[in-house]
């Protein structure tokens, strides 16, 4: 968690004990809006949902191939979400249809609302809300197509939860499901290929965790697994072609009391045997970073920060080596952006921040072919820790994210 974070925190609980009303959010400068392109016509996405019945059938874990859309490189506003939030989770649903979930609206009070986005419609409307308000819990698509929500935090600045929900698309309600072995938030949670999902690290209110556990969706419960090398919060975690998951870097503190100790370490999850084991280091240690699996089945980390500075810098991670390599540097340093595998192969980096100050509207794109990032058109609005979610038909949405005059209702898609 960076002190920018953990700075915010501190304000929120010392405005709630003094009895203010209101909230805190990132201050930053907003950047002029560039003029709107046109977008083409919306797709009609018609997938019949079955009710779910859990399974875990074994999923392929390879990344798709590149397709032959082309993109425009532009970013145009669609619907505005039904609640401004930051500090939320996206999921696509395998109806098309996108949930938003939690959130702050202010940076004091935590959301427990949900929402629907339908790229069809371009439109947002709530659904049923969430057992408990959540704060950076997780949000996992589960293989029977229900959603699990796990750990966060009620209060921003609070300890964690524990208790977990799984959202079911076809009534449109969240339902409590058993609890985590340890309450957290600021952790990981992948899928793997069995069905289960991987809870690994995060921060429990006073420190950094190296505990992990499993969800196991059939019957409900989680259960612990091996612990990693390492306690980490915000690290990242990315399920790999052969089944194993790369978790890379975070923050080891072990106090709030105590400085940020950012770490270059990174370790493999084997869901066979359960263990972590170390991998090759990355080049520089990072928090707040992103990592995506590329076609080639590499892992691109890029930004971050480690305390000193924000990074400009990314990387590569080859499974077959196990090491890290660098690669072509952003063209702004960014940390708290978003990262997303475009459909020909390509990774569309936004937002984010460069400073306590200084929120960013711009956007680049990475290609893994040639190493390098260009720019693209910038959003039309200024967003820290948004949510970036692939569509069905290619497009990207971008939703929320703090701004320099709190958390926005807006959203857009790149096309």
């Amino acid at each position: 968690m960076t002190n920018l974070k953990r700075a915010i925190q501190v304000i929120t609980i010392t405005l709630a004990v003094a009895g203010c009303s209101g909230g805190s959010a990132p201050i930053g400068q907003s950047p002029a809006t560039p003029s709107a392109v046109a977008s083409p016509p919306l797709p009609t996405i018609s997938v019949a949902l079955s009710p779910p019945a859990p399974t875990v059938a074994p999923a392929a874990t390879s990344t798709p191939a590149p397709s032959s859309r082309v993109y425009v490189g532009v970013f145009d506003p669609t619907g505005d979400l039904t609640k401004p939030r930051w500090g939320h989770t996206a999921t696509l649903l395998p109806d098309g249809r996108v949930l938003i979930a939690g959130g702050t609206s202010n940076g004091s009070s935590v959301l427990a609302s949900a929402e629907l986005y339908d790229p069809s419609a371009g439109t947002f409307t709530p659904t049923g809300s969430m057992t408990a308000p959540r704060f950076d819990h997780t949000a996992t698509l589960l293989q029977d197509g229900r959603v699990l929500i796990a750990g966060g935090n009620t209060t921003i600045g609070s300890s964690a939860l524990a208790s977990a929900e799984v959202y079911n698309p076809v009534s449109g309600t969240f339902v409590a499901t058993g609890d985590l072995t340890a309450a957290r938030y600021f952790h990981t949670a992948t899928l793997l290929s069995d069905g289960r999902v991987l809870i690994a690290g995060g921060w429990n209110g006073s420190s950094a965790l190296a505990s992990a556990e499993l969800y196991d969706p059939v019957s409900g419960t989680f259960a612990a697994t091996g612990s990693m090398t390492s306690a980490r919060e915000d690290p990242t975690a990315t399920l790999l072609p052969g089944g194993s998951v790369l978790v890379a870097g975070g923050d080891n503190v072990s106090s709030v009391f105590v400085a940020s100790k950012v770490l270059a370490s990174a370790e493999l999850y084997d869901p066979a045997s359960g263990t972590f084991t170390q991998t090759g280091s990355m080049t520089a240690a990072r928090e707040d970073h992103t990592a995506t699996l590329v076609p080639d089945g590499r892992v691109l980390i890029a930004g971050g920060d480690n305390t000193s500075k924000v990074l400009a810098s990314a990387e590569l991670y080859d499974p077959a080596s196990g090491t890290f390599t660098p690669t072509g540097s952003m063209t702004a340093p960014r940390f708290d952006h978003t990262a997303t595998l475009l459909q020909d192969g390509r990774v569309l980096i936004a937002g984010g921040t460069s400073s306590a100050s200084k929120e960013l509207v711009s956007a680049e794109l990475h290609d893994p072919a040639s190493g390098s990032f260009s720019p693209t058109f910038s959003m039309t609005a200024v967003r820290y820790f948004p949510t970036a979610t692939l569509l069905s038909d290619g497009r990207v949405l971008i939703a929320g994210g703090a701004t320099g005059s709190g958390a926005p209702t807006s959203a857009e898609l790149f096309h």
